[in-house]
């Protein structure tokens, strides 16, 4: 059974700090994972726009959003200039790639993909795309086989840039199982390996989890194993920071669990993507994440 880790890389502080200290945590565990990062500015302080949507104070309060990314980061883009994090971190982000990961794109600018990107147009996608992807091939001197949407927030063109964009895969969505995403009737040739499992921060203070811890949750959710695998995306921002500890707890169950930890290179290496379902690209709302974000849709024949 193979269990994708994927680490979605936000802002500077996650680039600088927590993606060294996962480095450490990984090495030690023997294990590969794939990184995604923000590769332009750091505008994390312009997400106060979320305080609209529903659910956002509530997941605000549950997981101490200051704690995890600090009052500095949280004033960028507002009172302090957003940072260029592929200008200020390039070597950070080449020491993953030097230690054996697969590194892939997140996103150019975090906040504007998140927010924005769900009502925008087909040329505005693919702008963010290309300058993502130019700044990636800067940083690594080559292109980037898989890219992971920031948010899981997706709109219907985008799918499509992603294959023409080169994207051999991608995991924006959350969702069940591998499957090629539909649009408009007709299927994407970007392989989608989403989500499959809630988040460490999802799972905080859940009043239905009143009883279950965060890590002992995901063992349950995982104790029964997955025909397809799983991908469990972290942030380099939390289990980087203050649940580092969890998170490492969690890798030694997965492994006693009987599952292979590695990237979602592997885990789309390992598949037989001729079996993967034609699935529509659809929009619905996770437990414990506010918002509506991309996920797997219905099956089309």
């Amino acid at each position: 059974m193979k269990l994708a880790l994927k680490v979605d890389v936000d802002t500077l502080a996650g680039t600088k700090v927590g993606v060294p200290e996962l480095l450490r945590l990984f090495d030690r565990h023997r294990l590969r994972a794939t990184f995604l990062f923000s590769l332009g500015p750091d505008h994390t302080g312009r997400a106060i726009r979320r305080i609209f949507r529903r659910g956002f104070f509530s997941k605000v309060r549950r997981t101490s959003v200051l704690s995890h990314y600090g009052w500095k980061t949280l004033l960028y883009g507002t009172l302090l200039p957003g940072p260029d994090i592929g200008r200020r971190a390039a070597g950070v982000m080449r020491s993953v790639a030097a230690a054996g990961h697969e590194v892939g794109v997140h996103t150019y600018d975090h906040v504007l993909w998140q927010d924005h990107v769900a009502g925008q147009s087909p040329a505005w996608t693919r702008r963010q795309l290309d300058l993502a992807c130019e700044r990636f091939v800067e940083i690594f001197s080559r292109s980037a086989a898989v890219h992971g949407a920031a948010g899981w927030q997706m709109n219907r063109s985008a799918y499509r840039a992603e294959a023409s964009a080169g994207f051999r895969y991608a995991s924006d969505t959350r969702g069940r199982c591998p499957y090629w995403p539909v649009v408009d009737g007709l299927p994407v040739a970007c392989l989608q390996l989403p989500t499959t499992l809630p988040t460490l921060d999802e799972l905080i203070g859940r009043d239905d989890l009143a009883h279950a811890s965060p890590v002992s949750a995901l063992a349950a959710a995982t104790e029964g194993g997955a025909k397809t695998g799983h991908v469990f995306t972290l942030h380099a921002e939390i289990e980087g920071g203050l649940l580092r500890d969890a998170f490492d707890e969690l890798l030694s169950i997965w492994r006693a669990q009987g599952y292979e930890l590695g990237t979602v290179e592997e885990s789309y290496h390992g598949l037989d993507r001729s079996k993967a379902p034609n699935c529509i690209a659809a929009y619905g709302s996770v437990p414990g994440r506010s918002g509506v974000l991309a996920v797997q849709g219905v099956a089309a024949d």
